[in-house]
């Protein structure tokens, strides 16, 4: 059945929107902006009413790639680190990961937010990845959105400001993943996005669309079985997929409950980055690392904001990207555990 010819105008005039508000973005240096971007664009059309949803086969797919992106972050380089430090690393993603809930129950004990939104917006990492996998799990994806990304921002200003402050030079170069793209590697990429997405899916794995293609990736990309290599226009598009996918879902009820919840989200983000700002100054006296490689080792996402800075810094860049890509794999999968305990510590109304 074609689509009615407002409908058309209304996508259009969106698209439109989402590159004007996500190239703006982006000339800021925002992170995830053409995520940000279309996901703006999207709340206010949505909360104009405009009749438009993104379909899940969609959004599905969007999860694909973003498991993919997380794939392309393990490397041999990053492997043999975290087989040398393993339980160092996972002491310190331990904690890291606990300051987050420890948040989260806070904010859901005080009503801040309603049922798991709060477990799953302070989960510290993987925005995009905890946006993807918040619905599934009975979360508000709207509001899980709207804390991911004041977290990061904040964490952004704080790490380029400590970075600045602690470095001669904190000029950030281009990203490690932004590599050349060629036909071979793009078509293994996409076949192993479809393979496990589909394999996911069929195991009924939490997330599968996501998990799949991350973990099948993963494995195949640091073992140097095969190259996982996103183009940045394909990673653009799931970014934009997933943002109008949340936005339109807003209303004017979600905008208000979002607005009241802010001082608290605010509270929150800043009890975080100080939690893990305290641990990093821990452990230099327990590892031969500056604080500023600590800082941004503990740095609560994300992994693709704090690689950038991590790269135009003078730290120990392979100790920084192992910690943060441990903890967004520990924060995938003990998400759904923590919201899933942090949902029983609700108190419970009187009858």
């Amino acid at each position: 059945m074609p689509f009615p010819t407002r409908t058309i105008a209304l996508w259009a005039a969106l698209i439109a929107a989402s590159a004007l508000l996500g190239f703006g973005l982006k000339l800021a240096q925002f992170p995830a902006a053409l995520l940000l971007g279309p996901m703006v664009a999207a709340i206010v059309f949505g909360v104009r009413g405009a009749p438009l949803r993104m379909p899940k086969p969609a959004f599905q797919a969007a999860q694909a790639m973003i498991g993919c992106m997380v794939a392309h972050a393990i490397t041999a380089e990053i492997t043999k680190t975290l087989i040398a430090d393993g339980p160092l690393i996972l002491l310190v993603v331990g904690v890291t990961v606990l300051a987050g809930a420890l948040v989260g129950l806070i904010l859901t004990r005080l009503r801040v937010l309603p049922g798991t939104t709060a477990a799953w917006g302070s989960s510290p990492g993987g925005a995009a990845a905890m946006v993807a996998m918040a619905e599934e799990y009975g979360s508000d994806p709207r509001l899980v959105a709207f804390m991911q990304y004041v977290r990061v921002a904040a964490v952004v200003l704080s790490a380029s400001l400590v970075a600045r402050l602690l470095t001669d030079s904190a000029t950030a170069g281009p990203p490690a993943a932004a590599e050349a793209a060629t036909f071979l590697p793009v078509l293994v990429t996409l076949a192993v996005a479809a393979v496990g997405a589909g394999v996911g899916l069929w195991l009924r794995l939490p997330a599968g669309a996501l998990i799949g293609p991350m973990l099948l990736g993963a494995a195949l990309h640091a073992t140097g079985v095969a190259s996982i290599t996103l183009p940045l226009p394909i990673l653009e598009l799931a970014y934009a997929t997933i943002g109008w996918y949340v936005g339109l879902r807003f209303t004017r009820e979600t905008l208000r409950a979002t607005l009241h919840a802010l001082p608290g989200i605010l509270v929150a983000t800043l009890a975080v980055i100080l939690l893990c700002a305290g641990w990093a100054l821990g452990l230099t006296h327990l590892l031969a690392i500056d604080f500023l490689t600590a800082f941004l080792a503990t740095s609560p996402g994300g992994l693709d904001s704090v690689a950038i800075i991590a790269v135009g810094s003078k730290v120990d860049v392979s100790f920084v990207l192992a910690v943060q890509t441990l903890r967004l794999f520990v924060v995938l999968i003990t998400g759904p555990l923590l919201a899933k305990w942090i949902a029983r510590a609700v108190p419970q109304e009187p009858a």
